[in-house]
């Protein structure tokens, strides 16, 4: 591991700055969530959710909820369900349905045995300590409880990470700059039954896979403007390697008709 990486594993997981920058509200997030309206197939997450709580009830706590999507449909498709809302920012929740929680994954306030369900949904890679955190999530659920965590894998969009590093490089004039920062890495599809595995032995992966097939730059360019918060860690000058993506992105889709990224995602549904 370069210390390139490492500063950018560390700083994935920093509090501050997910809490005052990357999440102080929720349009870093929606700009990343938005490439996936030209997903194909299209998959309905919060569907998904619901349909894995079929033989659940009570409470469902959902940490690192963020803008509530999974909340919003947990209300809608099983109002009998007590759900709770978490997350570090309590900028990113002032529009999640309540009841609402500003919480640290990582020291839940909340007793052994409390919970029927949790989820962690594209977000046990920005805590620090990523197996004290599941043995967290293990301690508040109740023996016949379900976590159901989610992430992308190692090769997920990887056009976008070569894009980058060619923008990345044109504007330090050398052939490839650097890695741009992942927030999956940390806990990636690949590695997430082995740190699960700490706390649960019966694990389900569901992968979904899938294309996304875009004909205008600025899903993209939004997409990638979105790691605003890590530019720090980044390696280049930011603002100026968001400029040479767009403009990259425009000669591919004049060229080629449109800018394809592969998807590959997962969820993972755990049982102690």
């Amino acid at each position: 591991m370069t210390s390139n990486t490492a500063q950018q594993n560390a700083a994935v997981a920093d509090k501050a700055i997910l809490a005052n920058s990357a999440y102080a509200d929720g349009r870093h997030l929606a700009a990343r969530q938005s490439i996936y309206r030209w997903q194909r197939p299209q998959y309905d997450l919060p569907g998904i959710v619901v349909e894995e709580l079929a033989g659940t009830s009570g409470i469902v706590l959902d940490l690192g909820c963020g803008n509530g999507k999974f909340v919003s449909r947990l209300h809608k498709d099983r109002p009998d369900l007590q759900v709770v809302g978490m997350d570090i920012s309590a900028g990113i929740l002032a529009d999640v349905e309540k009841p609402v929680l500003v919480a640290d994954a990582q020291a839940l306030p909340f007793a052994d045995d409390s919970a029927d369900a949790v989820l962690a949904l594209h977000m046990l890679y920005h805590v620090g300590d990523i197996e004290a955190t599941i043995e967290e999530l293990a301690r508040v659920l109740q023996p016949d409880g379900v976590l159901i965590a989610s992430t992308n894998s190692d090769t997920d969009k990887q056009e976008l990470d070569r894009l980058w590093a060619k923008a990345a490089g044109d504007v330090l004039g050398i052939s490839e700059g650097p890695a741009r920062v992942s927030l999956s890495s940390r806990f990636s599809l690949e590695k997430a039954s082995g740190y699960l595995g700490v706390a649960f032995q019966d694990i389900r992966v569901r992968e979904l896979p899938g294309t996304i097939e875009i004909v205008d730059r600025a899903p993209i360019v939004a997409h990638l403007a979105s790691y605003e918060a890590w530019a720090d860690q980044s390696g280049v000058p930011f603002h100026e390697t968001v400029g040479r993506v767009a403009e990259i992105v425009s000669a591919v889709i004049e060229t080629d008709g449109s800018f394809k990224i592969t998807y590959l995602g997962g969820i993972l549904i755990c049982y102690s």
